[in-house]
């Protein structure tokens, strides 16, 4: 019925534009305007494969216009400011007021409704101390490390060139370099963009050995000796998984793919870079433990890592059963949670694949307690970090410092398009287009994501001082209270209880929750 009104209206109109072209020759202007919505129309009703065009040609256009446009319907008018997703704008606009240096204070009180189950605040003290005028810093490096590094609490994520543009990655490093913290590469190589502005970077290897592979994709230990000591690379990170999709790997769409960028990973042009999901280098725990220390040589004794985001707890395991029986300790481990971050995964994986952050960072920090190595160890949280409260929320759980990747995006100016693997980025951050990431002023984001790095520790030390304590690495998780459920609440140690330092240890008390993993976890293999 609606084809064949279709049909009846449109020739009608074009009988009516016919017949007051004959007696008023001015009207036939209005085929101009008639006759491509009745071509349009003929080309819905004769195509195949949308049914919706088939039955309401034309008009059905409409559903795909408004459809293309409800990101930003929704972002704009229909979400409040607490319960936008995945980042809410009341957190958006803290990290643009303070990487803006504006007002970022608030009046009137919280918006956010303190009595819901999930509502969580750390606890202030009568006698609160006074906010010290420096940040101190966390010294990264174990016993054989010969260069360790000292690093701020707060730090960027890992980011690729390729998955962000070369103006972003400028700005990025530019404003590490300003404000003294460090940018993490991403696993997509050490590109010139990472290394001109000077900031201190955190080169990260991935399972595709971008920037220290071989033609066929392996481990190219000479190529990565030449870049591991280049001065400006403080730290290594060995990528075995990544919040965003857990067991797989790295994904760069083929759109975002320049010439530039298959030179400096070293792969092909014209088809999606998808990172194998494990490593060739190592296949077991030891293996890995033995991976770290050789990138440790190879790198003049610089602190070498691994990230994870946590699945298979005998695994993790596993890697503490081969540091007791190696002596082999990695510098540092960074928790990743499966929230994800700005990295595209398939949707399966990036929300319902691996564990969150807070459950995986409690359960690594426990775990090395019980294994006994902890103290040679630095935990770094990489999860959704945006205010000076994420930033303790975390240390209280045993991270010893955060790394941030999309507040320093909002930083840039990202507006939360969610657009990062279309190259099609509104704001030419994650995008390779140089009509779109050219107009990015790389001088002012600069600016702008140091000054934010800047007033989030500042805060960080005011709610420091208010709780009664005198540096970051004071925060115990009895500091931070959850709402449970109506007037039940409690703080975190009751919520994330840690085992008893040692219990894994040979002739250790083995709690009985852990026995199964802690008996099933293997160092000569993954389960």
């Amino acid at each position: 019925m609606v084809r064949q009104l279709f049909f009846i209206v449109s020739g009608l109109v074009l009988l009516l534009v016919i017949g007051l072209g004959v007696f008023w020759p001015q009207s036939w202007w209005a085929l101009v305007v008639i006759m491509p919505f009745i071509v349009l129309g003929i080309i819905d009703i004769s195509q195949k494969r949308q049914t919706i065009l088939r039955i309401y040609p034309v008009i059905g256009r409409l559903r795909y216009l408004f459809e293309s446009v409800r990101p930003e319907i929704q972002q704009y008018f229909v979400e409040s400011d607490t319960n936008g997703q995945p980042v809410n704008r009341e957190f958006r606009s803290l990290v643009y007021q303070r990487a803006k240096g504006v007002r970022d204070t608030r009046p009137f009180g919280t918006l956010f409704d303190v009595y819901r189950p999930g509502s969580e605040w750390i606890n202030q003290s009568l006698s609160p101390t006074r906010v010290a005028e420096s940040v101190p810093r966390v010294l990264v490096g174990g016993l054989k490390c010969t260069q360790p590094y000292e690093a701020s609490y707060l730090n960027i994520s890992a980011m690729s060139f390729g998955a962000l543009s070369r103006h972003a990655i400028l700005a990025l490093n530019q404003g590490a370099k300003q404000g003294g913290f460090a940018h993490n590469t991403g696993e997509g190589g050490l590109s010139p963009y990472h290394r001109q502005p000077g900031g201190d970077l955190i080169w990260q290897i991935g399972t595709g050995y971008f920037g220290c592979r071989t033609h066929d994709g392996l481990f190219d230990p000479e190529a990565f000796a030449e870049k591991a000591q280049l001065e400006q690379v403080k730290m290594i990170e060995i990528k075995l998984s990544q919040g965003a999709k857990p067991g797989h790997g790295g994904i760069l769409p083929a759109a975002k793919l320049t010439a530039e960028i298959a030179d400096i990973r070293g792969v092909p042009m014209g088809q999606d870079v998808i990172s194998p999901s494990g490593h060739s280098a190592f296949s077991s725990p030891l293996g890995l433990l033995e991976f770290v220390a050789r990138l440790r040589e190879l790198s003049a004794g610089k602190p070498v890592g691994f990230k994870l985001c946590v699945g298979i707890r005998s695994e993790f395991l596993a890697i503490c059963k081969a540091m007791q029986q190696t002596g082999i300790y990695p510098d540092f481990i960074t928790v990743d949670g499966s929230e994800g971050g700005t990295g595209a995964a398939p949707i399966e994986l990036i929300n319902s694949v691996g564990m969150p952050l807070r459950d995986g960072l409690s359960f690594i920090h426990s775990s090395l307690l019980g294994a006994g190595v902890r103290q040679h160890i630095r935990l770094i949280a990489a999860g959704k970090v945006l205010s000076a409260f994420h930033i303790l929320r975390d240390m209280a759980l045993g991270a010893d410092m955060v790394n941030s990747a999309r507040a320093m995006m909002f930083a840039l100016g990202c507006i939360q398009s969610r657009s990062c693997n279309t190259n099609r980025c509104p704001t030419g951050v994650a995008t390779q287009d140089p009509a779109r990431f050219k107009q990015l002023n790389i001088k002012d984001k600069a600016r702008r994501v140091a000054q934010y790095h800047a007033s989030t520790l500042h805060a960080m030390m005011e709610l420091i001082a208010s709780a009664g304590l005198h540096t970051p690495s004071d925060i115990q998780s009895h500091h931070i209270m959850r709402r449970v459920n109506g007037p039940t609440i409690k703080s975190y140690a009751e919520l994330y209880p840690c085992i008893e330092c040692d219990c894994l240890k040979e002739n250790g008390h083995v709690p009985e929750i852990w026995q199964a993993d802690w008996q099933q976890a293997d160092p000569e293999k993954w389960n």
